[in-house]
């Protein structure tokens, strides 16, 4: 039997109806394994690399260069070391966790607010790439946190926090902030692929943005940037966000025309995994939506409005919370989970036997937690531990509450990263 993803499984699996939705969440996160969709799609035979069908003939180029920013690089750079070696003539990737590389260069950055370890990898990264010929072929991982992470020059890791501090009080979507990100960064917004130029580009993506706005993943590093200098500053007015250095993206056409960017794994694709799951428990499957960024009471209302009998609803996406006073501990699906506890919506007549999962996909949901698991054991034991539901969700604190109850689903950090994936299991036969 495979090794659980999900750590304490069995401490939740207490009902029928629980360990059959922890199975379906543990489907979608096999799914987008970081590991496993590369050794699926990325092959080498004799001097042919094979990307999702498409075929490099490594014989034409003198280098072969691996960079990389997201929290999937550096799980990334481990899979692609497997299948290239010591083909590899230099590399660097950051993510949040340093991996055991012999070729590639790791580094640790912070997420969701830059640092100055991102900036040294960025730096790295910039010396890599930076003069590359006609006859280089670069091999870049984007990933989920790459706007984050990847951070170069040493003015952006600067604004970058304070946009960060700004957007957080805002409730803008990933969209609004990336279109500023790309006008603070020379890598973001297609920057890469100019500092790249005239090299050869394979993109490999995975994607943690809704729906499928691709380029905007990490900000679009290897994708020219539609949006412009005014964009950005009217977004940064609207919000009243400060001052900012802005910078143009890349317009011309040349640096794009030998950029291949391959989509590899996006919210879709765990969410697919987790319905054909979800039919081999005979249940009936609603897919609502994989790029739901409705306030988080109205996509709950959104989950919970229809039900039928022995059925799931499955969605994916990035429910807005608008932070507008220092938080507590948790993040966006502990919160939600926490909404569901206290609208009491597992209570309501027609959804009694039911279990809500929402958690984040890399594991970590702004704390140690990937999410939480809510049905009607859920609130009765909050409710004999008399704790203040209305009052945690108030300081968006929601962590030390699941903590009491024991309801914290705990993956670790997973070395994936799509949204955030949401799960309501209706079944009559509850035991």
């Amino acid at each position: 039997m495979n090794e659980r993803l999900i750590k304490n499984f069995d401490d939740l699996a207490t009902t029928e109806n629980r360990k059959i939705a922890l199975e379906i969440i543990e489907a979608g996160l096999g799914a987008i394994n970081t590991s496993k969709v590369i050794s699926s799609l990325v092959s080498l035979t004799g001097d042919v690399l094979s990307v999702a069908g498409k075929k490099f003939d490594l014989t034409k180029y003198k280098n072969i260069k691996v960079v990389g920013f997201g929290k999937s690089s550096c799980e990334g750079a481990l899979a692609i070391e497997k299948i290239l070696g010591a083909r590899i003539t230099s590399g660097a990737v950051i993510g949040l966790q340093k991996a055991d590389c012999k070729y590639i260069e790791t580094f640790a950055g912070t997420h969701p607010k830059p640092s100055e370890e991102n900036i040294k990898a960025g730096e790295k990264i910039y010396e890599i790439i930076n003069g590359s010929k006609e006859d280089d072929l670069i091999i870049v991982l984007v990933s989920g946190g790459g706007s984050s992470l990847l951070c170069y020059p040493e003015s952006e890791y600067k604004e970058g926090a304070r946009l960060y501090d700004a957007f957080l009080k805002s409730g803008k979507t990933i969209t609004e902030i990336n279109t500023v990100r790309k006008h603070l960064s020379l890598f973001k917004g297609g920057g890469l692929a100019k500092i790249a130029y005239p090299a050869t580009i394979v993109g490999l993506i995975f994607s943690d943005i809704p729906g499928n706005d691709f380029k905007n993943v990490a900000s679009g590093a290897t994708y020219k940037d539609d949006t412009t200098i005014e964009d950005a500053q009217k977004i940064i007015i609207e919000n009243n966000l400060g001052e900012f250095n802005l910078i143009e993206t890349p317009k011309e056409d040349k640096y794009f025309e030998n950029v291949f960017n391959f989509i590899l794994v996006s919210d879709k694709t765990a969410v697919d995994a987790m319905a054909q799951k979800s039919r081999e428990f005979n249940l009936g499957v609603n897919i609502l939506s994989t790029e739901l960024y409705d306030e988080v009471d109205e996509a709950l209302g959104k989950i919970f409005k229809d039900k039928s009998d022995s059925s799931v609803v499955l969605a994916a996406g990035e429910p807005r919370i608008v932070v507008k006073k220092e938080a507590g501990k948790g993040g966006r699906s502990l919160h939600m989970a926490l909404s569901v506890v206290a609208k009491k919506l597992i209570n309501k007549e027609d959804f009694m036997n039911s279990v809500f999962i929402s958690f984040a996909s890399d594991g970590m949901d702004n704390s140690d937690a990937a999410g939480a698991i809510v049905d009607k054991n859920t609130i009765e034991k909050i409710e004999k531990l008399n704790l203040n539901v209305d009052d945690a969700l108030e300081r968006f604190d929601s962590y030390p509450v699941f903590e009491k109850s024991g309801d914290m689903i705990m993956t670790g950090p997973t070395g994936a990263n799509v949204s955030d994936l949401m799960l309501l299991l209706t079944k009559k036969n509850n035991l």
